[in-house]
């Protein structure tokens, strides 16, 4: 290009310009067309400064300033005469100093072009080669240099042509201005599109509201799709400046291009997106192996992010079991999955865990009960109960089987008789590389019609659960429907509708839509459906999904392929019906996710302020009713009781022999002393010698021994020991003791005497032990002969006055108590009574008279009392009689007990040469024999092994006991308990609130 001098540039701009532009002569260059100053005043400014060469030459060399120079004056003084001496001739001083100068001058020229050319060499030499960046510049930009002929236009200025002929040479302004006119619609259209796929890369798949957006979609993949756009509006910005490209193309032919384009882009990323999750979730792997295989620093430093989700879900846990009297509510975030009936709403499930875990059925209600799934990253894909050990391998087909029954059981086994549904939740975690985290709760589905076999109140049943989980202001709302159906079948859209008008926190997720778009004549009322114009159900989110064809025998990742080999051939997502972001489980999968943590953030501090203030009034409530005592809850309380009743069982085995020995004996003659006198004494008495009263003596022994003794005298030994066991907890209970435990202690043992059971072998050698003592007839010396004497004198009284006491309330009250007492006899009481004293005139005649009446005896007694006018039955006279006799007989043998105390001689010579017999006597020594080796037997059974098995007994009956939370809740009662187990839950549940918040605050 050439050069033109600045004065004849200024005259060309003059002519090139319009006179409309109002320009005056005075202008300055700045005001000048940008093409004219581009041209002719490359090196013009309106400031006055030094050219670049000579800008140079002032830097970079040394002569480019004079050192100063010290003035002399004549006179010597600096005004004066000498003032006006030096002006005089300032002319001739100033030619001399510029003669000086012109060496300088002349040399700072030379270096300073020198060094200016090698600088503008080094700077071009620095210069990027911008050749590989020219499509940057569009295409019409090039079109416009080749328009402008700088040649014609240079070659014009030595001939300064005038200004209509130099304005020839200078392209159209105004076809340059319709260029970017266009260029400018054609972007804005691409701009336009770019907003409405706003968020369609995959990773951030709700789209932000005016007020609140729940997610935002990230800034990469839209950059890339805006990119896309532009270079797409770039390409058909080539042929804009022909005015045939209008004709050619509408504006709607452009969007779709460009849509196609975007579809084509999104799809490439989306790709490789997946590929990088792919090798992020292997690497991901490695590094939670090796966490697991020892590298446990992490843990000390930070709570990683599977512990985030655990703490969350272990306060869920604990919230699920609280039931506070200060209505502080569970208002923590959990997604809460609701939909009809078989709508899909396991498969989704089974599709965000990666694995197919719940039971399915063919159109039966299988989800019978809530079910609480903590999604969690780790290095195995495993699940696990709450309440069990055992980890079920995902990947492998009979862990799969295994746990699918397992839940299946535990859900039949928390309905009730008569149910259909429960409320009971069955927590469940499931842990795997890649998985979202999050707390799903899996309810019922929503039934219209109760079939043959449900409840009639199973409708009912559902609609309140889901209520009550839906209630929760922070619960987020997923809300499955079925697409393979009628939208106006759904049911629960009417029912989330009323949860959450507003739908802030309700998730639409419209499943099999493969058999939507199958069956459906107009796709359109899918599109309306993910709009949300079909339904008045309003939501924060629409998502369309597929979960398979159907088979109970798919895997995860067939089901996936095939989800996304369908939505890439969908003319949903061809023809913009879908969005990309709005369809596939995984973008679900994340938008729930992100959704969740977005409202646990929101809420979590404001329910650990609600039971802060919680646990303030407990604690105050616990301090004004029971200052004393500590706040011991169920479990405490619990165990305090189990060291005391464990205590008191002990103290069992510090009982003295000589002790257990007098219970026992004075117990067993209590239970056998009945037997004994009318079973065998009295029979054997009733004979006329001695030889067959000691033959029925030992025979009757010898079947009650065979028979019931051993029996007996093991009854009354376990009696025995009961006895004493509620005697020492009695006795404990009085040394200050809490009256709270005395349920639970008596239920202890009552159960553990219940389970308890007597040793088998012991009754066998008890039988030969006391068939042994009964043969024993030797009585060695006097001592022990007065000891039975006096024991058969005691039996024998009581017997008696037994007898007395009878006979008593039979005939009545005598005259003595009559007067006295102002009583009188009942007619019964007055014919036993003449009966009695017509019986006692027989007894007097005939002393020696046996145990029964004869016939004729009777007949005479009546006939006797009909003749003083007393109308009396046979069987009365028989009764009466058998007292009377009874009593005439203790009194007899009372009497020879009396007679034999000096018989011990004639009992040691047999009784030879004598006419006083003592076999009674001998018969109450073997009986007392018997029940001294009884006792002593039966003493050393309780002490070597009764006691310890009861206390066996007693421990495993706590241990059941402490493991069953009915029965201790049932055992220990009272409000002070109450009061203690709301303190330790609310405790509880704060510390882990706030372990979750600064774990929460840390991973931010």
């Amino acid at each position: 290009m050439l050069r033109a001098g600045t004065a004849v540039t200024c005259l060309a701009c003059r002519s090139l310009l319009s006179p409309r532009m109002g320009l005056r002569v005075g202008v300055p260059v700045q005001k000048l067309h940008p093409l004219s100053r581009a041209i002719h005043h490359r090196y013009s400014n309106a400031n006055t400064q030094r050219t670049p060469h000579r800008t140079a030459a002032r830097h970079f060399t040394s002569l480019s300033r004079l050192p100063p120079r010290t003035y002399k004056y004549r006179y010597g003084g600096q005004g004066g005469h000498g003032y006006q001496q030096h002006r005089t001739f300032w002319a001739v001083r100033l030619a001399a100093r510029l003669l000086k100068l012109r060496y300088v001058v002349l040399g700072s020229a030379v270096g300073g072009g020198y060094t200016a050319k090698k600088t503008y060499e080094d700077w071009k030499d620095s210069l990027p080669d911008l050749s590989e960046y020219s499509w940057v510049v569009p295409d019409f930009v090039w079109e416009l240099s080749e328009q402008i002929d700088l040649d014609k236009l240079a070659s014009a200025f030595p001939d300064l042509p005038d200004a209509e002929e130099l304005a020839k040479l200078i392209p159209d302004l105004e076809k340059i201005g319709e260029n970017f006119t266009f260029l400018k619609g054609l972007l804005s259209t691409g701009m336009s599109l770019v907003s409405e796929v706003n968020g369609a890369s995959g990773l951030r798949l709700l789209l932000e509201t005016p007020t609140d957006a729940a997610l935002k979609a990230p800034e990469a993949p839209v950059a890339a799709a805006a990119t896309a756009a532009t270079t797409a509006a770039s390409a058909e910005s080539a042929g804009s400046a022909d005015k045939q490209y209008k004709k050619q193309a509408s504006d709607k032919e452009k969007i779709d291009q460009l849509q196609e384009e975007l579809l084509r882009t999104q799809m490439k990323y989306q790709r490789m997106l997946e590929r990088l999750e792919k090798e992020n979730k292997d690497l991901r792997k490695v590094v939670l192996q090796k966490d697991d295989k020892g590298i446990h620093q992490r843990k000390v430093k930070v709570i990683s992010k599977k512990s985030l989700i655990d703490l969350y879900s272990e306060v869920l846990d604990i919230l699920s079991d609280y039931d506070s009297n200060y209505n502080t509510q569970d208002h923590l975030p959990r997604v809460v999955v609701v939909g009809d009936q078989s709508a899909g709403k396991t498969s989704v499930l089974e599709m965000i865990a990666q694995a197919r875990i719940f039971p399915r059925g063919s159109g039966e209600m299988m989800t019978r009960s809530p079910v609480k799934v903590t999604l969690s990253e780790g290095p195995h894909h495993v699940a696990m109960f709450k309440d069990s050990s055992r980890e079920f391998d995902l990947t492998k087909e009979e862990d799969l089987a295994a746990l699918r029954h397992e839940i299946e059981l535990r859900m039949r086994k928390s309905v009730r008789d008569g149910q259909t549904v429960s409320t009971e939740t069955i927590s469940l975690s499931v842990k795997g590389p890649g998985i979202q985290r999050m707390v799903l709760v899996d309810l019922p589905g929503v039934i219209s019609t109760v079939t043959a076999g449900m409840a009639a109140d199973t409708k009912e049943t559902i609609f309140s659960l889901s209520k009550a989980y839906m209630a929760n202001p922070n619960a987020i709302i997923l809300c499955i429907q079925d697409g393979s159906v009628d939208a106006e079948r759904s049911i629960v859209t009417d029912l989330v509708s009323q949860m959450d008008p507003q739908g802030k926190r309700t998730i639409f997720v419209l499943t099999k839509v493969d058999l939507a778009e199958k069956n459906l004549s107009s796709p359109s009322r899918i599109q309306q459906i993910i709009e949300g114009k079909l339904f008045p159900m309003k939501a924060l989110g629409y998502f369309a999904v597929v979960t398979g064809k159907g088979s109970s025998s798919e895997s995860i990742d067939s089901i996936k392929d095939y989800e996304e080999d369908f939505f890439q051939a969908s003319r949903l997502l061809r023809d913009g019906m879908l969005k990309a972001h709005q369809v596939t489980t995984k973008n679900l999968s994340l938008a729930v996710s992100d959704c969740f943590w977005k409202m646990v953030r929101e809420s979590v501090e404001q329910q650990a302020d609600a039971f802060k203030a919680s646990r303030f009034n407990l604690e105050t409530e616990w301090k004004n009713n029971y200052p004393r005592l500590r706040e011991l809850d169920r479990n405490e309380l619990f165990e305090k009781a189990k060291n005391e009743i464990l205590d008191e069982v002990i103290s069992l085995s510090q009982v003295t022999p000589k002790h257990w020995e007098s219970i026992l004996q004075k117990k067993l003659w209590e239970r056998v002393s009945t037997h004994v006198i009318e079973n065998i004494y009295l029979p054997a008495a009733q004979t006329m010698d001695s030889g067959t009263f000691n033959t029925t003596v030992d025979i009757k022994l010898k079947q009650w021994t065979d028979k019931q003794l051993p029996h007996k005298a093991l009854e009354v030994a376990w009696e025995t020991l009961q006895e004493e066991f509620a005697r020492f907890m009695a006795e404990y209970k009085g040394k200050d003791t809490d009256d709270i435990f005395d349920k639970l202690k008596e239920a202890v043992k009552d159960e553990s005497i219940k389970r308890h059971k007597w040793n088998e072998r012991a009754m066998d050698s008890l039988r030969v032990i006391q068939h042994n003592a009964l043969e024993d007839r030797s009585i060695t010396d006097k001592p022990q002969w007065d000891a039975a004497i006096q024991f058969m004198e005691e039996t024998l009284q009581s017997r008696l006055k037994d007898t007395e006491s009878v006979i008593t309330d039979m005939v009545g009250p005598d005259w003595k108590q009559r007067w006295m007492h102002w009583t009188n006899r009942t007619g019964d009481q007055h014919i036993r009574n003449e009966t009695k004293n017509e019986l006692e005139r027989l007894l007097k005649l005939q002393e020696d008279h046996t145990a029964y009446l004869a016939n004729d005896e009777v007949t005479t007694v009546r006939k006797n009392l009909e003749a003083r006018g007393v109308e009396v039955d046979p069987v009365l006279i028989k009764d009466t009689w058998h007292q009377l006799y009874r009593r005439h007989f203790l009194q007899k043998a009372l009497a020879h007990c009396n007679l034999c105390r000096r018989g011990f001689y004639y009992y040691q010579r047999h009784f030879v040469d004598s006419e006083l017999e003592c076999n009674d006597i001998v018969l109450f020594w073997r009986i007392q024999r018997m029940l001294a080796i009884t006792a002593n037997t039966l003493r050393q059974q309780l002490t070597n092994t009764e006691v310890r098995r009861l206390e066996k007994n007693v421990k495993e009956v706590l241990e059941d006991f402490g493991e069953d939370t009915e029965k201790k809740t049932q055992l220990i009662t009272g409000r002070r308990v109450q009061l203690a187990e709301d303190l330790k839950k609310v405790r509880e549940i704060q510390e882990k609130l706030e372990a979750f918040i600064e774990a929460l605050h840390k991973e931010k």
